[in-house]
């Protein structure tokens, strides 16, 4: 049977053929070699039947790059690792001001901001010489959920609320002012079709095809802490309370640690596997 013609049950349900070039940029995009991508490839190809799971294939191919390499793995598991910065969505929003700070950009997160009408709480502000952006943040802890175009509608109302005030600020007024809603998971067509319509900007994890969630995040190398397997899930938490949400500031600051009340040799393999994620 061709690869192509197997047909793959998503996460919604939903069935499509399977796509062997995804499975490979995944592959690439955590890291592996040309020939790791190329041999994981092969062995789950070999093992394709009408009706697997996109989870199935995408467990088994972080059990063959387990075994390649354990950093890469963890990058491999990054969307559930998102998944994982939950359940609120606070640290999210901290993960998103990251990759803004990583563009240049000045950030708030969770400032409160006067609007024409009402005041907003704005989960991310992000400011640079050129540039003012409003950004929503909407996270799921759940796979196979999509942000709907009820949610941009009203972004886009709150925006054009707050763009009314910035339009006459003598300071920020002469900027080109954006509104943004940020997903870790999917926008449905209709949410896509009138963000471009409106002009509201989205981003996701798989959109836009250019600059999509998961492409910002390897490009920059900002990986969240819940990537790092020897972290335990009270650790993980312990740190995203304390506002740490990304490995790297476990490389720059390995005191942050000092709280969780680990032993030296632990604490040494969590920020050895840190460094291996962050390419250190």
């Amino acid at each position: 049977m061709e690869p192509s013609s197997v047909q793959v049950v998503k996460y919604s349900g939903e069935t499509t053929p399977f796509d062997i070039d995804k499975l490979r940029q995944s592959l690439l995009d955590a890291g592996a070699t040309e020939s790791a991508t190329a041999r994981i490839s092969r062995k789950i190809t070999d093992e394709l039947h009408d009706g697997i799971t996109t989870r199935q294939i995408y467990q088994r191919a972080h059990r063959l790059l387990k075994n390649h390499a354990q950093s890469k793995a963890s990058r491999y598991g990054l969307k559930k690792a998102i998944l994982n910065m939950g359940p609120t969505g606070y640290p999210f929003e901290l993960f998103i001001g990251e990759l803004m700070k990583a563009q240049g950009f000045t950030v708030k997160v969770g400032t409160v901001m006067p609007g024409r009408c009402v005041t907003h709480e704005v989960d991310v502000y992000a400011e640079n010489e050129k540039v003012i952006r409003m950004m929503e943040c909407k996270f799921h802890n759940r796979l196979g959920y999509k942000t709907d175009v009820k949610v941009t509608l009203y972004i886009k109302s709150r925006f054009e609320d707050l763009e009314a005030v910035w339009k006459n600020d003598t300071h920020i007024g002469h900027k080109k002012h954006e509104g943004w809603v940020v997903t870790n998971a999917r926008f449905t067509k209709d949410a896509i079709d009138f963000g471009t319509c409106s002009g509201l900007q989205l981003l996701s994890w798989d959109y836009p095809a250019q600059g999509s969630l998961k492409s910002l995040v390897t490009r920059y190398g900002l990986y969240p802490i819940t990537t790092i397997a020897a972290l335990s899930k009270s650790n993980k938490e312990f740190l995203m309370g304390k506002g740490i949400v990304l490995a790297q500031t476990l490389c720059d600051q390995p005191n942050a640690l000092e709280g969780l009340g680990l032993e030296r040799s632990k604490m040494e393999k969590i920020i050895k596997e840190a460094g291996m994620i962050c390419d250190l």
